[in-house]
């Protein structure tokens, strides 16, 4: 009886034992399945989950005619996971396996992508409980592939774009590049906010080995590609420019050359070439002055290409016309004191104001502009849009040097285009305003951006600044044609077929405040001058030898003559004016 009652009482004992076990597996499962579940998931889930960025390819730069300037590649980044490099078994041959250590791994993707072993092992070792690490950046398509056949389980890749730039050099100066930093220069920069994709984020889990699950990425945010940016470049122009201006510049022993085309009816940059050329895609070795866009960053003081907006203000002033006389000693002592000199010793010429351009004469148009209040010459300079930069806003474009004030010598000297230094950009805005009926429109570069969505964003249209009336400027266009048919450069600046209208200039180079005896030439030009439709400006800067605008006029003629052709530009239906040059 006793024994029976002792049974009970252990039997009891083991049943409430039982029951108390259950119950506390019961409360802990509620804890961890209900009450602390979330918790409890986010933590599992941030142990086994891994964040990846989706990159999307920049937008691409392409030309007028849809010519890719700048596009980007896939290329891919090789990561591992330190905490799971360890040695694994591969598949050799049908029922066999080959163990590979970590070294023998890091072996065969040095061996693959050519980077330093020591630095793949420094990688995976200076951290082991890291998760994640680079270990080789920008791979190719192949060999990105021959590293996944390797089978490593602790190694991932992730697809970035790779900025190129497939037409080289063309247009690189404008286009600009991409580096490790992001965009830093040209068009990359200015027009980065385009250009610029969105990245992405997904995340997949990874068992305890490090493995991907399979089937277990998710997009949280989705990337999105940059938008295109369209130029006003041509780029088989622009080659070809750029060709022409490099040979002379090297042949006359030049420290750089410049370019310009501009279309005079909305202000489109067609072509704008420097030498030295810069390519993009490979920068090393070339002088940093030299990277970006220098007919907007290089300031320099034009010379006698000037004077052609010197003698449009004054016949918008009503000063001077076409039939203006003046006499011309090659030295005048002017009533403030100042000395002015022709380029030549000559005697007294008897010169109207197309003659006193043809000739190029310093006296000349410094007689011609002392009619004009300096403050008056000093508004029209700034409507031709000197002394500030022009409606580009070109990376570290410059804004030259306008004094607002002129001393006894220098309202002379600028008149022919000294003591006021411009750039490039600058000077072409202001024939193009000459060309156009004296209406000023702001250069342009960039034709449009194209969003990922189809949208295309313009810049806002213009009317212009009314520089000099349309009569003024007319009057002005008809004197420059007589540079060209009766100046002594008339041989190299004449195309056959077309009326053209040119100034020459020769700039004396200062250097720590005293004038050298370098010099930078130039030729502008507009054609046809009777109905005008592109403008060029030919400069080159510190030629060794031919230190004379004769240098610049063979290559303008070229390039303007290239350009009449390449837009089937109309040929001239009348005659260039006979302007009497002399009296």
């Amino acid at each position: 009886m006793v024994e029976l009652r002792r049974t009970r009482r252990r039997l009891s004992i083991a049943v409430l034992l039982t029951f108390a076990i259950v119950a506390l597996f019961v409360v802990r499962l509620v804890d961890f399945q209900v009450v602390r579940a979330a918790e409890l998931n986010e933590a599992s889930h941030g142990k086994r989950a891994v964040s990846q960025t989706i990159y999307a390819p920049r937008g691409d730069i392409v030309d007028t005619n849809g010519v890719v300037l700048a596009d980007s590649v896939t290329r891919y980044d090789i990561t591992a996971s330190p905490r799971h490099a360890n040695a694994f078994n591969r598949r050799a041959d049908v029922g066999t396996t080959q163990k590979v250590s970590v070294f023998d791994a890091l072996t065969e993707i040095s061996e693959i992508s050519g980077a330093d072993i020591n630095k793949l092992m420094t990688a995976i070792s200076s951290d082991p409980e890291s998760n994640f690490t680079y270990l080789v950046k920008g791979v190719d398509t192949a060999k990105y592939r021959a590293i996944r056949d390797l089978g490593i389980p602790w190694v991932y890749v992730e697809t970035v774009p790779k900025r190129t730039y497939p037409n080289g050099s063309v247009a690189g100066n404008i286009v600009g590049f991409v580096g490790t930093d992001g965009p830093q220069n040209g068009i990359e920069v200015t027009e980065n906010d385009c250009l610029e994709p969105t990245k992405g984020v997904s995340t997949y889990e990874q068992g305890a080995d490090g493995v991907r699950l399979p089937g277990s990425t998710v997009v949280s945010t989705e990337a999105v590609p940059g938008g295109t940016i369209t130029l006003t470049i041509d780029s088989d122009l622009q080659w070809s420019v750029q060709q022409t201006i490099a040979e002379q510049a090297i042949a006359i022993g030049a420290e750089s050359a410049m370019a310009v085309v501009v279309r005079v009816s909305d202000g489109h940059l067609m072509a704008a070439a420097d030498w030295p050329s810069v390519d993009p895609n490979d920068r090393d070795g070339l002088d940093p002055a030299f990277l970006g866009a220098r007919m907007f960053t290089y300031n320099f003081e034009p010379g006698s290409i000037l004077k052609a907006m010197t003698a449009a203000m004054a016949v918008d002033q009503g000063t001077a016309s076409a039939n203006t006389k003046v006499t011309v000693p090659s030295r005048w002592e002017t009533p403030e004191g100042s000395v002015i000199r022709d380029a030549t010793n000559h005697g007294e010429y008897r010169l109207t104001l197309p003659g006193v351009l043809a000739e190029s004469s310093n006296v000349g148009i410094s007689k011609v502009a002392s009619e004009l209040a300096n403050a008056v010459r000093y508004d029209y300079l700034r409507k031709f849009g000197f002394g500030e930069e022009t409606a580009v806003g070109f990376q570290g474009e410059e804004k030259g040097l306008l004094a607002s004030s002129w001393d006894s010598q220098q309202k002379y000297d600028i008149a022919y285009g000294q003591g006021v230094s411009v750039t490039l950009a600058q000077m072409a805005s202001a024939y193009q305003a000459l060309a156009n009926g004296g209406v000023r429109m702001p250069l342009t570069v960039v034709e449009s951006c194209t969003l990922p969505d189809g949208t295309v964003l313009r810049p806002e249209a213009s009317q212009g600044v009314r520089v000099v009336s349309e009569s003024a400027a007319q009057q002005t266009v008809d004197m420059l044609q007589s540079v060209v048919t009766n100046g002594q450069l008339s041989s190299v600046l004449s195309i056959p077929g077309y009326n053209v209208a040119a100034k020459t200039g020769t700039g004396e180079v200062a250097e720590g405040g005293v004038y050298t005896n370098e010099r930078i030439v130039s030729v502008a030009g507009i054609a046809p001058a009777d109905n005008p439709e592109y403008v060029v400006i030919v400069t080159i800067v510190k030629p060794d030898i031919m230190k004379t605008s004769y240098a610049a006029a063979p290559v303008f003629q070229e390039i303007m003559a290239r350009v009449l052709k390449t837009y089937r530009v109309p040929l001239s239906i009348k005659p260039a004016p006979n302007l009497p040059t002399t009296w």
